[in-house]
């Protein structure tokens, strides 16, 4: 009730400024027949009635022109201490309001100046032309009181409004950067699983491709081979729709109980991924210096993604036979090295440095706050280095990923 009553007035400020004005020109007229105990009024009071109802009139445009609104009524509050009316707050109530308006709507020099004119003005209009009866304390203490009171409260009320003001840009900044960085996560997202599903598909085609051309060699010749090299084409062509679902499965709820997510590949399946490559004729070996030590499950499925990308690469561009995979474990990082030598069947094209795949490459590990280099080896062949922080000895992978 109360709030919806704020902002009715709030919506209609004329009939608010006019309300006020006619509440204080009602008070004008007891205001102007006030006299000291045991004297009698000096002064008619309908002069007091008018020039207060003039400075009542005046509060009607407070909103638009505040210091011009405290100029007229400062200058109806001189000229009744100066016809001699005792300046009580039923007469300065107009310039009281003005006060507080000014101070409410502009800063906090402007209104402390109007206010200490008017004081100065009232008090040394009260002591040159007041009634000689009055007390001093009067003259003095009562302008400088009911002056000050209502700029303070102005000052304070424009001190709120700045604060929640400040307060509901801070919310509003705190929603645009929640949503901007919701944003950003999702595209990080989607790239990650880009990344994924590139390194899938790559893998597993071209495996598939030179598992079908190796049969169509070999149908006729050594018929044996050629059916052992179908079987392993039909796990190849499986182990591409395990990992494909897995990888579209991110995209799912994750409280999707119907279809469950399958497990993420990891340094764990390193030698079954190894194994995957005899079939197309690349001998990969294995080997680890140093004591292994648990990755975080995204470092994990990073080092499993860059080997099974560049083994991919040794297939598709290099006249290699074989490759070597290298992990060495130090007390801070995991260094991964993939080299391939041999020159068993015809080159194709050279890795590009700028391929997709390569990319990918360095994106994962820099993702995975590690880095990566890749290049030619002095010997022949081709090198990719990759190093990947290590958590910790006392702290779990779990414990770090939350």
């Amino acid at each position: 009730m109360i709030n919806r009553l704020r902002e009715q007035l709030r919506d209609h400020p004329r009939i608010v400024d006019a309300t006020v004005a006619a509440a204080l020109f009602a008070c004008s007229f007891p205001g102007s027949v006030i006299t000291l105990p045991g004297h009698d009024l000096g002064v008619p009071w309908w002069p007091g009635v008018l020039l207060s109802g003039g400075c009542c009139v005046a509060l009607l445009w407070r909103g638009r022109y505040p210091r011009t609104t405290v100029a007229l009524t400062t200058a109806g509050a001189v000229a009744l201490a100066a016809l001699g009316y005792i300046l009580t707050v039923l007469l300065l109530g107009p310039l009281m309001v003005a006060l507080a308006s000014l101070a409410a709507r502009t800063n906090r020099r402007t209104a402390n100046t109007f206010a200490a004119t008017g004081i100065t003005l009232l008090v040394g209009t009260a002591l040159l032309v007041g009634p000689a009866e009055e007390p001093l304390v009067l003259k003095l203490i009562g302008p400088v009181a009911w002056l000050l009171l209502p700029t303070s409260l102005g000052t304070a009320a424009r001190l709120r409004t700045a604060y929640l003001e400040a307060v509901r840009a801070r919310a509003e900044h705190a929603e645009r950067t929640r949503e901007e960085e919701a944003r950003h996560r999702v595209t990080e997202e989607r790239m990650r699983i880009a990344r994924d599903l590139h390194d899938v598909v790559a893998h597993h085609l071209v495996l598939a491709t030179l598992q079908a051309t190796t049969v169509a060699r070999l149908m006729r010749s050594r018929p044996d081979d050629a059916e052992r090299i179908v079987t392993e084409l039909a796990g190849t062509t499986s182990s591409a729709l395990r990992e494909l679902r897995s990888t579209v499965g991110l995209l799912r709820h994750a409280g999707d109980a119907e279809h469950p997510l399958g497990p993420v590949p990891g340094l764990a399946g390193l030698s079954d991924l190894a194994a995957s490559f005899h079939s197309a004729g690349l001998a990969v070996t294995v080997t680890t210096r140093g004591e292994p030590r648990p990755l975080s499950a995204g470092a994990d499925l990073t080092a499993y993604r860059i080997v099974q990308e560049a083994l991919t690469n040794v297939t598709k561009h290099a006249s290699a036979d074989s490759a070597e995979v290298r992990l060495a474990y130090s007390p801070d990082r995991l260094s991964i090295t993939i080299r391939n030598g041999g020159t068993a069947r015809p080159p194709s094209s050279p890795p590009p440095n700028g391929g997709y795949g390569l990319i990918g490459m360095r994106e994962r590990a820099q993702s995975a706050g590690g880095r990566l280099r890749v290049g030619h080896r002095p010997e022949g062949g081709f090198e990719v280095v990759t190093e990947l922080p290590l958590p910790p000895a006392d702290i779990s992978p779990e414990i770090e990923l939350a």
